[in-house]
């Protein structure tokens, strides 16, 4: 049991990190669950075994010492940390006169400078284990929508993983997820004829599980029936 890997996820509590969590428990993975939903975490690390192989840390990824103490206490009780997902993240509706300024900033700060919080606090563990960074960007991160700033803030978790693995020259492995439409909390409307979070976390778990010498650096997911 010492010996299984583990993974950390951010934005666990619901959606594609809670699936992602699910499927790496199944394979082997003992998980550090962070979200800032403190009762649906304890309540999936109970599903997926308890403390010998999920705890939940209750974070706020915009808050530097809080991921501090998430990488801190992951270590205190698995010894190791093999792989963080930095999927923390929400939207907005589309338009430059809609939501309100405090909204667009707290989406700013949790998709891009949490995302950046999350490489920060992880990467000393990550590089002595010859680990694996995910971040979880967005079809929308290829491509601009219109009056969509979230749109611009997955450009950003986009290019900050290609910077990511530059700087990294080889000594983790980076992944950048970017799902098309997915049927999750994200929207307010269940979307028709969308991915299932179950999806995504196949393809997490297909990058991690790659030989270490094979850094599967984008994967772009659309149901069939999305056009762009």
């Amino acid at each position: 049991m010492a010996d299984d890997p583990v993974l950390l996820i951010t934005g666990a509590s619901t959606g594609i990190g809670a699936a992602t969590a699910r499927h790496a428990a199944e394979a082997g993975y003992r998980v550090v669950l962070a979200a800032r939903s403190a009762d649906r975490l304890e309540q999936l690390a109970s599903d997926l075994g308890g403390a010998q192989r999920a705890i939940a840390v209750p974070a706020d990824v915009t808050d530097f010492a809080a991921q501090e103490r998430l990488v801190q206490r992951t270590l205190e009780a698995f010894g190791r940390l093999d792989a963080a997902f930095a999927n923390a993240g929400f939207g907005a509706r589309r338009g430059f006169e809609e939501e309100t300024p405090e909204l667009w900033r707290e989406m700013v700060l949790t998709n891009v400078l949490g995302a950046a919080y999350t490489i920060r606090a992880t990467l000393p563990t990550l590089r002595g284990a010859s680990g694996h960074l995910i971040l979880t960007s967005s079809v929308a991160g290829r491509r601009a929508l219109p009056g969509s700033l979230y749109s611009a803030t997955k450009h950003a978790v986009t290019a900050m993983a290609e910077a990511l693995r530059q700087e990294a020259d080889g000594a983790i492995r980076v992944t950048c997820i970017e799902p098309g439409m997915v049927d999750t909390p994200f929207f307010s409307n269940r979307p028709q004829n969308a991915l299932e979070p179950d999806d995504i976390a196949r393809a997490v778990l297909y990058a991690v599980q790659q030989p270490p010498h094979v850094d599967v650096n984008e994967l772009l997911i659309r149901p069939t029936s999305q056009p762009g």
